[in-house]
C-alpha cells in the first residue's frame, strides 16, 4: 500500500518526481448511470498492458432504473490475489458515495471528491480530503449538454496524472472503446480525460505517484479481460463450435461472446425461446458429434435439469456453465454467491452422475474450460462449470495462453464401425456414432433417455439397470484417479488447512501469507475439481488439526456450508468445519482471517 501524505502543499509541487510505489487500491463510487465501471476497466486494462497485476471488483443494482455502484481496482508491481481490504484511493461522486464508502478507505488515504456533489466531514483527520468541482469542470469541457455526461473520463485523466500513468496508451484505449461510435463521441471522450489531466493536482495534494516496474519474466505477452471472456475463448479454443442458451444475468455476455464468434470458426450459438430448449438444442448438436455447450445462472439451471438427466442417462457429452449468482429463485441477481454447489452435483432425478469444475481465478477460467471439453469427450458425460458473478466481471492480467499448444478443432468422427459395435458395452466408456455412420453389420444404436441395452435399445430388466447404472458410477470413480492433487500453498502439516473453490482463491491465498507474516501455521488448499473429488484429500487433511472450510453459502441446517458437508459425507473426519458468509459480497482477507482464527 503506499503512503499518502495527510497534508496540503503550494502549487508548485505538482512536478516533483513521483514517489515510487508497488501497490494502489483505488475506489470508484457513484451510480451505475456514470460510467465508473468504463473508467476503472481502462485502468486495470492499462495495467494489463503495462505487465502490471490487475484485479477488479465491482458492484452494480439489480434495478434496470440504476442506482449505487462501485468499481474497484487494484494495481501492484507484484502478484496480486485480491482486489484489497481496504482503498488508498476512494473517489466519490456523491455524497451517498462518499458517506456509504468513507469506512472502507484505509487511514492516512486520498479521499478524492466531487466538490460540486460532495460535502465531507472536514473535521475526520483520518483522510487527505480532496475536493475537485469535477462535474462543474467537465461541463465547462465538453459544454453544457454534458451535465451527466464525460466524469467518469475526467476523473480517469485526474488518476492518470496522480499515478504518473501512460497517457497514450490510456488515449488509445479510449479510442479502442468508443472507435465504433461517432467520431464526436471519440473527441468528447477525449477531451474530458485531457481536462482531468490538465488539473492541477498538485494544489491540493502533496505528492505524486508511479508503479514500480514489474519483475515479471515469464516473456509472454499479458491478456486483460474478465471471467467471462476467459470462459467463452476457453470454449473456443477447447474445440466447442455449437451451443445455445437463453439470457440471464451475470451468464449472458458469455452466450453474446459465443453467438458472435462461433461462426467464425464454422459453428453456431442459438439464442433459444426458453432454457429449456436451450439444453435441448444443444444436446442436440452433442448428438450430431459436436461437443456443446450451454449455460446459466441457478435459476436457468433448475429449469434444463429434466433434459440434463436425459445426458446422463444417454451418456451424452455436454459442456454445463453456471455463473452463480445469490438465491434462491431471482434472489441477488447482481451479487456473488457460492449456493449452486449441491444443484451442479445432486440436481437431478434419479441417480444421475455428472462431473463438477470450479474455477479459482480468471485466468483459470479459461483453463477450466479446457479441461471441461477434455473430461465431457473423455468420458462421454455432462459436465458443470461453476463459475460466480465476481469471477464473471472480475477483470484480471495474465500470460497470454499458448494457443498453438491447447488449440483444438474437432471434427465428428464418422469412420465406419466394425461389426458388434456396441455404443454401451458395459466393459468400456461409452463412444457415440454420430448419425450417418455407417455400421458394416447393418446394425443401428439408439439413443434414449429410456434404460437402454449395450446398443441402446429400451430395456427394463432388473440386472441391466445395475449393471449400466454402475457403468455411469464408474467412469467418475476412473476419473478420481487421474485427478491430480492440488498443491498446498504454506506448510504441508500444521494447525490449520483452509480449503475453498471458486473465486475464493485469492482471498484465501492472502489470508495465508499474512497469517505467515504474523507467525501463525495456516496453510490453504483450493478445488477445482469438486465431483469427482480427486483421490488422496484424506491424507492431507490428517495432517493438519483443524480443516476449515471457506465458501460464500448458507451454514445449513447442521452448521456445514455445501463443500464442508459433501468433504464430511466423504473423509467422515470431525476435523472438517465451516466458515460460511451469505452478504452477497466477496470474501475480504481480514474476514477469513479474524473467522478462521477466532
Amino acid at each position: 500500500m503506499p503512503e499518502l501524505a495527510p497534508s496540503l502543499p503550494s502549487a508548485g509541487r505538482a512536478d516533483l518526481r513521483p514517489e515510487h510505489i508497488r501497490d494502489a487500491v483505488i475506489r470508484l463510487a457513484g451510480n451505475s448511470q456514470d460510467g465508473i465501471q468504463t473508467a476503472g476497466a481502462f485502468l486495470a486494462r492499462l495495467a494489463g498492458r503495462s505487465a502490471q497485476d490487475v484485479m477488479t471488483y465491482m458492484t452494480i443494482p439489480s434495478t434496470i432504473s440504476g442506482g449505487p455502484s462501485i468499481f474497484q481496482v487494484r494495481i501492484g508491481s507484484g502478484e496480486v490475489l485480491s482486489a484489497g481490504d481496504e482503498a488508498d484511493f476512494l473517489v466519490a461522486f456523491y455524497q451517498h458515495s462518499y458517506e456509504s464508502h468513507i469506512e472502507f478507505l484505509r487511514e492516512g488515504g486520498v479521499l478524492l471528491y466531487d466538490s460540486d456533489q460532495v460535502q465531507p466531514n472536514l473535521e475526520d483527520k483520518r483522510f487527505v480530503n480532496v475536493g475537485v468541482p469535477i462535474t462543474g469542470l467537465t461541463i465547462e469541457a465538453l459544454g453544457g449538454t454534458a451535465k451527466d455526461k464525460g466524469k467518469n473520463v475526467f476523473v480517469l485523466g485526474l488518476l492518470a496524472k496522480i499515478f504518473n500513468l501512460d497517457t497514450e496508451k490510456l488515449k488509445g484505449l479510449i479510442r479502442e472503446r468508443f472507435g465504433g461510435k461517432n467520431e464526436s463521441i471519440v473527441n468528447a471522450a477525449l477531451t474530458a480525460f485531457q481536462a482531468g489531466y490538465a488539473f492541477p493536482v498538485g494544489n491540493v495534494l502533496s505528492k505524486r505517484y508511479e508503479f514500480e516496474p514489474s519483475p515479471r519474466t515469464s516473456g509472454r505477452a499479458q491478456v486483460t479481460m474478465d471471467g467471462n471472456q476467459a470462459l467463452a475463448y476457453g470454449l473456443i479454443a477447447g474445440g466447442v463450435r455449437y451451443g445455445a442458451g437463453y439470457p440471464i444475468t451475470p451468464w449472458s455476455s458469455i452466450m453474446e461472446i459465443l453467438r458472435s464468434e462461433l461462426p467464425k470458426y464454422g459453428g453456431l450459438f442459438v439464442q433459444a425461446e426458453d432454457e429449456l430448449a436451450a439444453v435441448s438444442l444443444a444436446l442436440g448438436f452433442s448428438y450430431a458429434g459436436f461437443l456443446a455447450v450451454t449455460g446459466s445462472a441457478g435459476p436457468g439451471i433448475s429449469l434444463k435439469t429434466e433434459a440434463i438427466g436425459w445426458a446422463s442417462m444417454a451418456e451424452m457429452p455436454l459442456v454445463i456453465v453456471n455463473v452463480q449468482r445469490g438465491g434462491p429463485s431471482t434472489g441477488l441477481p447482481t451479487n456473488v454467491e457460492q449456493s449452486d454447489l449441491y444443484q451442479a452435483i445432486f440436481g437431478s432425478h434419479g441417480d444421475s452422475p455428472r462431473v463438477v469444475l470450479a474455477a479459482a481465478t480468471v485466468e483459470d477460467c479459461f483453463y477450466i474450460a479446457l479441461e471441461a471439453t477434455r473430461i465431457a469427450r473423455k468420458y462421454s458425460t455432462p459436465v458443470f462449470i461453476l463459475s460466480d458473478g465476481s469471477l464473471a466481471t472480475r477483470i484480471e492480467a495474465f500470460d497470454e495462453p499458448n494457443l498453438n499448444e491447447v488449440m483444438r478443432d474437432p471434427e465428428p468422427d464418422l469412420t465406419p464401425r466394425a461389426p458388434e459395435f456396441k455404443p454401451y458395452a458395459l466393459d468400456r466408456i461409452t463412444r457415440h456414432a454420430p448419425p450417418g455412420t455407417r455400421m458394416l453389420d447393418g446394425k443401428y444404436p439408439v439413443v434414449t433417455g429410456l434404460e437402454h441395452d449395450e446398443l441402446g435399445h429400451p430395456t427394463a430388466q432388473p440386472k441391466l439397470h445395475a449393471g449400466m447404472t454402475a457403468k455411469r458410477r464408474s467412469k467418475l470413480q476412473n476419473l478420481a484417479e487421474e485427478i491430480p492433487l492440488p498443491p498446498i500453498r504454506g506448510e504441508q502439516e500444521g494447525d490449520v488447512l483452509l480449503v475453498g473453490w471458486g473465486s475464493t482463491y485469492g482471498p484465501i491465498q492472502e489470508a495465508v501469507n499474512r497469517a505467515h507474516e504474523g507467525g501463525v501455521r495456516v496453510s490453504a488448499l483450493h478445488l477445482r475439481h469438486l465431483h469427482p473429488l480427486p483421490d488422496g484429500l484424506d491424507g492431507i487433511f490428517k495432517r493438519f488439526k483443524r480443516v476449515v472450510v471457506v465458501e460464500m453459502n448458507d451454514q445449513g441446517l447442521y452448521g456445514y456450508g455445501q463443500l464442508a458437508t459433501v468433504l464430511r459425507a466423504r473423509y467422515c473426519d470431525p476435523r472438517i468445519s465451516s466458515f460460511t458468509k451469505t452478504d452477497g459480497l466477496t470474501f475480504r482477507v481480514k474476514e477469513i482471517l479474524q473467522g478462521v482464527l477466532k
